[in-house]
């Protein structure tokens, strides 16, 4: 497990640049698969989810030891994880992609709000899906999905790295989402990605003002002359950013 620390400094840019900058940020580092493949937010928020990785795997349910019982044992992973996954952190459940069954409900969804949890995130899907979507707390699954988990998942491990919508995740890594998606910073890289994408985010905005008035991106977008560049600065000091 990473020994880094999400600084309210970090987690404050994070809060304010979309997951396709930060896909951009990462790409030109040689990282090309950190987005989360076929997850959507159960209900649009107006701010993003940013928080470190809490981790839950899920395996394929074998049926003799997957039963009702077992969730009166206070240690059964799924409940353990709830209770403690730290405030600020986003619990990532690895659900195989397999949505046949819920990862989890609007009670234990509800707990996690309530403890002050950033965010939940499954490659599978959530029961009680209407529910979870009127909640304060980011959510993101691929499709609701009524059965219990145990009908097909056994949980088995807690804070372990897993797969997430076919991205590696490890436990402490920066998980941002937005009413796009979920994109994964690895954590030794999340202070300059922070940094890089709020200046990637301003030098954005420019060119979507000056687009939308009429420019043409050659030369603009990407910054190919020094003209753009020091219209951007101008730009800057007028919005004060």
């Amino acid at each position: 497990m990473s020994n880094f620390v999400l600084s309210s400094e970090t987690r404050n840019k994070l809060l304010g640049v979309a997951t396709p900058t930060i896909a951009t940020a990462l790409f030109k580092r040689g990282l090309r698969n950190q987005f989360i493949q076929d997850v959507h937010p159960l209900s649009q928020k107006k701010a993003n989810m940013v928080g470190q990785a809490f981790t839950l795997r899920y395996i394929p349910a074998r049926e003799d030891l997957n039963t009702l019982e077992v969730f009166r044992n206070p240690e059964h992973p799924q409940r353990a994880a709830v209770e403690r996954c730290p405030p600020g952190a986003i619990l990532v459940m690895d659900s195989r992609k397999d949505a046949r069954a819920a990862s989890a409900g609007s009670i234990l969804i509800s707990r996690l709000q309530v403890r002050g949890v950033a965010g939940v995130v499954t490659d599978g899907g959530f029961r009680d899906s209407p529910e979870i979507a009127a909640l304060d707390i980011p959510a993101y699954h691929h499709r609701p999905s009524a059965p219990t988990n145990l009908t097909l998942h056994q949980a088995i491990e807690i804070n372990g790295p897993i797969g997430c919508g076919d991205v590696a995740v490890f436990p402490g890594d920066v998980l941002v989402g937005d009413n796009e998606g979920v994109i994964v910073i690895p954590a030794h890289i999340a202070d300059e990605i922070a940094d890089e994408t709020v200046e990637m985010t301003a030098y954005e905005d420019f060119v979507t003002e000056e687009v939308l008035n009429g420019a043409t991106i050659i030369g603009l977008y990407p910054a190919t002359s020094d003209a753009p560049k020091i219209k951007f600065a101008e730009w800057r000091k007028q919005k004060g950013r």
